[in-house]
């Protein structure tokens, strides 16, 4: 049991000093305290101030923190302008083989990562009273106020469970594709996010398992499109599916159209 919970938590790079047992988790767990921590700062900065702003103006609001952390990366005291490797957390062992398809450890790492914390965020947002305090902000933020909900400290928490879990979502992406991290103002970062937007679309605004699906079907779709078509239209085979939805199903794959009534 030792040794399946140290491959799972991440053993040493193959040929070289093992690296200890529970440094994958130690660095996820830091990636995603330390962006918890920027994501609240951006939110009482940038966002609070726009409570009652027009929506355009939060979205340009949007583009211009996205700009900014890009190119803070970059800076010689953070993270440089030249891609660096991640070493090894997580083991790469081929665990066993299916339909000519090698599964490593890491990949059972990411997925079983990945997993419990979507499981953990059902679980916050429809099994606690603080879950049902962001369901009722995101409906009306007003009337959640006369409700006695402290709609500040609702909207601060969820950009720091937000922030926590993109850390997670680089930290396991770093993981699965070792040596492909590159600068922080690559478009690679960027068309991630956007990818992330469209899965959310896609599987239904709000709700985490149509989130789920729609990551699983832009991946199967993107994979496929790059196996069989072509690979230089990657990006746009999960772009097409964004149109798609929008145009039949706006609502997304599991979303509920909503009436308003006047």
């Amino acid at each position: 049991m030792t040794i399946v919970w140290s491959k799972w938590l991440g053993l040493g790079q193959p040929g070289g000093a093992p690296t200890p047992w529970y440094m994958g988790a130690l660095v996820l767990v830091l990636a995603m305290a330390s962006c918890g921590l920027v994501g609240f700062v951006i939110e009482r900065v940038a966002y609070k101030p726009l409570r009652s702003a027009p929506r355009l103006n939060v979205l340009i609001t949007a583009i211009g923190v996205s700009l900014l952390l890009q190119n803070t990366g970059q800076l010689k005291f953070v993270f440089g302008p030249y891609p660096k490797p991640i070493p090894s957390l997580i083991d790469s062992t081929e665990l066993f083989s299916m339909i000519e398809v090698s599964v490593r450890m890491a990949d059972v790492a990411v997925i079983g990562t990945a997993a419990a914390l979507m499981i953990a965020m059902q679980w916050l947002i429809f099994g606690t009273k603080l879950g049902a305090a962001m369901r009722a902000v995101s409906f009306n933020t007003r009337n959640a106020s006369l409700m006695g909900i402290n709609v500040d400290l609702v909207i601060s928490f969820t950009f720091v469970v937000g922030s926590m879990l993109a850390a997670a979502a680089g930290f396991l992406y770093a993981m699965k594709y070792e040596g492909q991290a590159k600068q922080t103002a690559d478009s690679m970062w960027v068309m991630l996010g956007l990818k992330a937007f469209v899965a959310a679309v896609v599987g239904g605004i709000g709700n985490v398992r149509g989130a789920v699906i729609g990551g699983l079907l832009i991946g199967l779709i993107e994979f496929f499109g790059v196996s069989y078509l072509s690979s230089h239209y990657r990006d746009a085979y999960v772009f097409a599916i964004l149109i798609l939805v929008l145009l039949l199903r706006p609502e997304g794959v599991l979303g509920k159209a909503t009436v308003e009534k006047v």
